[in-house]
């Protein structure tokens, strides 16, 4: 089920892969995914269909004009710039504690992604 057949998911090695980076990170920087775990889940699913698509896992929330441009670029390579220098993650994947929408956990399995994003 990846982009090639026309679905909006990423294959299973790239989602696993996603998902394993997504709680690494976020252990090892101290932050947390979203108190609603499909916006994690959405998060995850985007990254790992860019990464079947484009061959980098371009965040998958904002616009671009030339997305192969912006992976050559790297700024918004998950973990993009921002996050890397500020701790500040545009698409709520990596939340400092003391964020409001910050949940308790780093950890999210394949069905759980999977659950939120099957259409």
């Amino acid at each position: 089920m990846n982009s090639a057949s026309g679905t909006k998911q990423g294959t299973e090695k790239s989602l696993e892969a996603m998902r394993h980076f997504s709680e690494k990170y976020a252990q090892r920087t101290g932050t947390y995914f979203c108190s609603d775990l499909s916006v994690t889940a959405m998060v995850v699913e985007g990254l790992a269909k860019h990464k079947d698509e484009l061959g980098a896992p371009l965040c998958p929330c904002r616009h671009y004009e030339d997305k192969k441009a912006e992976v050559a670029a790297a700024y918004w390579n998950c973990p993009c710039v921002p996050m890397r220098e500020r701790k500040e993650c545009h698409c709520m994947l990596f939340l400092t504690p003391d964020n409001d929408f910050a949940g308790d956990t780093q950890k999210i399995t394949a069905s759980e992604i999977r659950a939120h994003t099957s259409h």
